[in-house]
């Protein structure tokens, strides 16, 4: 999956099952297309834990990191609809990053997505950057990888919008790793192995990193959305 543009938008939350069929709809046919319509929005993909559990990643690609603090953006944030109002208090555990592409390989979307969440220790964020580019890189190249990518959380300097207030607030990540593929069991083999916490802690990162396999659910990019049905709110 080769992300476009050169920041992005990445989040984790839990919906419970008995919000999860509105959930869905509502993110589909109303959030999604009103993110798109944001000028430096390309495109949004939502993702479900291959668990079974309750876990979504989310994210939406954009063109530059300016988009995190345009007009047409925090007018969004700051302005929810009632849908939206209805759904974001059903946003538990919510980590939301704000984040500068580091490093980017491969292209096309698989069907899988490998996320990790880490730090750098002390003194290595120089080594560990160089090191995860030079192993994403190479994964790229590998059978089932379609994509791998590295970002960094840099929170522009806002308010806490209104979106946020209804959430409670939201946790942040700090290093983000991304490995997309078009065969799950390929993911699981690099969280063993070459993306293993082992690995990443040798490397330079902190312990107590987070990993997660996720199926893609729905994508929406901002040239389909006039083929998308109209909103259906409940």
């Amino acid at each position: 999956m080769a992300l476009l543009g050169n920041a992005a938008v990445a989040m984790w939350w839990d919906i419970l099952p008995a919000q999860r069929e509105e959930f869905q709809e509502w993110h589909s046919r109303e959030h999604f297309p009103e993110r798109m319509g944001i000028d430096g929005f390309l495109r949004g993909s939502r993702w479900t834990h291959v668990d079974g559990g309750n876990g979504f990643f989310v994210m939406y690609e954009l063109a530059s990191y300016e988009t995190l603090t345009s007009a047409g953006y925090l007018q969004s944030l700051n302005n929810p609809t009632p849908w939206s109002s209805k759904m974001m208090p059903h946003h538990l555990n919510m980590v939301r990053s704000q984040c500068q592409l580091l490093g980017s390989f491969g292209a096309g979307l698989g069907k899988a997505m490998l996320t990790i969440r880490l730090s750098p220790a002390g003194g290595q964020a120089g080594p560990l950057q160089a090191w995860l580019e030079n192993r994403l890189a190479h994964l790229a190249e590998s059978r089932g990888i379609v994509g791998a990518h590295l970002l960094q959380t840099r929170t522009p300097e806002a308010a806490m919008t209104q979106e946020q207030k209804i959430r409670g607030g939201d946790a942040v990540a700090d290093w983000i790793v991304l490995l997309s593929s078009y065969e799950t069991e390929v993911l699981e083999l690099a969280q063993a192995d070459e993306l293993s916490p082992q690995r990443l802690t040798a490397a330079g990162a902190l312990a107590g990193m987070t990993h997660g396999v996720y199926a893609l659910s729905f994508s929406l990019g901002k040239h389909e959305l006039k083929s998308l049905g109209p909103f259906r709110p409940a």
